[in-house]
């Protein structure tokens, strides 16, 4: 099953949906054929509705089943079905109790920022006012930075808790994935020890469009995964390419601490990113920029930059 949070009728407050094909349209622009998606409100659906992601995941199984059963219910020319085209996406992921980013994962990645891929994994955390969802526009301060950059990244959201959990059990922790891009300030990247500041200005870590529970994903790596930069391919690689894939990374940080139902891993960026290219590109003001994995979505980013 596929989730968004959707913003509907001018409420502030998103609201949990699942998300279904509709069928396929032809794109006037690209004179293709694209595939439409329409939008159940838990809320409209079942007595007692999770209210946001977070409270989905924390029930578990049990919660998944319970939205199946109501889905059952639903017939295709039901009007609770709705066209995704008619709301807006606030983040895929909401009130995660941890978002921990993993750096230099891809070794083309480290290569071209001149730094070296560790045997063990490089952690750190990205703080909540971040997340940002499909479609939104983000927006820094040109005397902050004028050097930021994109970042495709698949993210990983723990389901069970893992706590002291082996590789090869690692991926029964998984309740879903989605789309990141880990957008960077490079030059506060380079000038501090840390990376959390430098990937945490508001708006920086958009996620979605949607959330795909695990059983939509067999191998998590073996996704292609790309980035278009104002109209320019700019990365284009595969999930397997991971020096540490999905189940190593569970497993590593699963051993210091628990990883609670909600947990949002960025697993890091393949090459290609704009800091490394010649001449280099970075996010500038009505940049646009889409991160696509396959069998999750596109995830699309609106930049403006402010003097």
């Amino acid at each position: 099953m596929r989730f968004a949070h959707l913003f509907a009728d001018d409420n502030p407050t998103p609201r949990l949906a699942v998300i279904e094909p509709a069928g396929t349209s032809t794109s006037p622009e690209a004179g293709a054929e694209a595939q439409t998606w329409e939008a159940l409100f838990l809320d409209e659906l079942m007595d007692a509705a999770p209210a946001d992601s977070q409270e989905l995941i924390e029930r578990g199984k049990a919660g998944l089943d319970e939205v199946r059963a109501a889905l059952a219910t639903v017939a295709a020319d039901d009007p609770r079905r709705h066209r995704t085209t008619e709301f807006g996406y606030a983040s895929a992921i909401v009130r995660p109790p941890a978002i921990v980013a993993i750096g230099l994962n891809y070794a083309a990645h480290s290569s071209e920022l001149g730094l070296q891929t560790d045997s063990t994994p490089t952690v750190f955390t990205l703080w909540p006012n971040s997340l940002a969802g499909h479609e939104g526009t983000t927006v820094w301060p040109r005397s902050v930075s004028e050097t930021v950059d994109y970042e495709a990244e698949l993210g990983v959201i723990i389901g069970p808790p893992a706590r002291n959990v082996t590789p090869p059990d690692a991926l029964e922790h998984v309740w879903g994935y989605t789309v990141v891009n880990d957008i960077t300030a490079r030059d506060i990247q380079f000038s501090e020890a840390q990376w959390s500041r430098c990937k945490s200005f508001d708006g920086f870590t958009p996620t979605g469009p949607t959330l795909v529970t695990a059983d939509e994903i067999p191998d998590p790596q073996a996704l292609h995964i790309g980035t278009v930069c104002d109209g320019q391919v700019v990365q284009d690689a595969s999930t397997g390419q991971m020096v540490h894939t999905v189940r190593s990374l569970i497993a590593h940080l699963s051993q210091s601490t628990t990883l609670l139902p909600g947990t949002l891993i960025s697993t890091g960026s393949p090459g290609g990113a704009g800091y490394s290219r010649e001449p280099q590109i970075f996010l500038r003001d009505r940049s646009t920029v889409t991160v696509t994995i396959e069998g999750i979505g596109s995830l699309t980013t609106h930049c403006r930059v402010i003097d």
